[in-house]
């Protein structure tokens, strides 16, 4: 099996288990390190997950916090790692602009009220991907692909 990718994915208070198994999926074909399921968010054994997640349950490693600042804590114990939440905040930068680099954490927020202010606080960056139309923002599930998939272009993999 190929080495993973030194990316991590934080769902702060994710409500949708569908939302959540399709993240497994995601981050299954992008290869990332973990999964850190924190707050509300479904996580494994919850029965709806395995519907969108296909079996990437077992390919993804994956956490639970029962809130997200103990995750950002983990996650900062390890090797350097930038936090970056993907939240559409006036303070953040274009995600085509935005110079990722490695080891990254990237962090996706509940699907109404996003990132926690909290959370944005502990982060090292805040992105967010432009919108075209009259709609505020897309999907979390999208805005994980989407910018999963972007970081491993940057990175030239």
């Amino acid at each position: 099996m190929a080495k993973k990718f030194p990316i991590q994915v934080v769902l702060d208070n994710i409500r949708s288990a569908f939302n959540v198994g399709a993240i497994f999926r995601t981050c299954d074909a992008a290869n990332i390190e973990k999964l850190y399921l924190c707050g509300i968010t479904p996580y494994p054994p919850h029965n709806r997950i395995p519907k969108t997640a296909l079996g990437a349950i077992k390919t993804v490693s994956w956490q639970y916090f029962k809130n997200t600042e103990d995750a950002i804590i983990t996650i900062r114990q390890c090797n350097d790692v930038t936090i970056t939440s993907v939240e559409t905040d006036k303070r953040a930068t274009n995600f085509w602009e935005y110079g990722f680099r490695p080891p990254l954490a990237l962090v996706f927020g509940n699907e109404v009220k996003g990132v926690s202010k909290d959370i944005l606080k502990l982060s090292d960056s805040i992105v967010k991907i432009p919108m075209y139309g009259k709609k505020e923002s897309l999907n979390v599930t999208t805005s994980c692909g989407i910018v999963l998939y972007e970081v491993l272009r940057k990175w030239s993999i």
